[in-house]
């Protein structure tokens, strides 16, 4: 017979015991995105392409599209475009805006955006990604945001875009067509105010 066998190991009561260590906080920082990040980004938004109708594309984005997208957004346009990152740099999720119609008069009027990875989502990343994203809009002279969201399956945008004092304004019934089923959307909006300079 082993040692071990004659002298079984001892195990100290449990208040005797130390106490085990405790794990990490989730945390996360929200960050202005570079292109290093578009490789990440675009496997979230490809995520929610192949599974729900979040998005109305049907097909997925490729690496050359999204780095179009992003180029187009924050070289030419010069709008917003942040990441939320772990202490790590793991991307749980993006936002950014796009203009709302292409005529010239839209010009002060966009459209915002907002994909979590499936994995950070209920842990308070949306809200501040929407919360930075509305203060960075407005410093960048936009006056209305417009939130389009389908009609089925997001009640949680919908609530915190009313959360942040968006409006409904109107709804479309049937305008996408996605995974068999005919999809609406609601529309939101939310004007904007220029953030005061603190004074010297």
């Amino acid at each position: 017979m082993l040692e071990e066998e004659y002298n079984p190991p001892r195990r100290l009561p449990t208040r005797l015991r130390p106490a085990p260590p405790e794990e990490p906080a989730f945390s996360f920082e929200i960050r202005t995105a570079t292109s290093r990040d578009i490789p990440d980004m675009l496997e979230i938004y490809n995520h929610y392409v192949a599974n729900s109708t979040v998005t109305f594309d049907e097909d997925a984005l490729t690496l050359r599209e999204m780095r179009g997208k992003f180029r187009h957004v924050v070289d030419e346009l010069h709008y917003p475009w942040l990441v939320a990152v772990s202490p790590s740099g793991m991307i749980f999720g993006y936002t950014y805006v796009t203009p709302w119609k292409q005529k010239a008069a839209y010009r002060f009027t966009v459209e915002d955006s907002i994909y979590l990875s499936p994995a950070a989502t209920g842990k308070g990343i949306g809200k501040a990604l929407l919360a930075r994203m509305l203060d960075a809009a407005a410093e960048a002279g936009i006056k209305e945001v417009i939130a389009v969201i389908a009609d089925r399956g997001a009640d949680a945008s919908i609530q915190m875009h009313k959360n942040f004092g968006f409006t409904e304004v109107g709804r479309m019934g049937k305008v996408g067509f996605k995974f068999g089923r005919w999809l609406g959307t609601v529309l939101l909006q939310k004007s904007l105010k220029k953030p005061k300079k603190d004074k010297p």
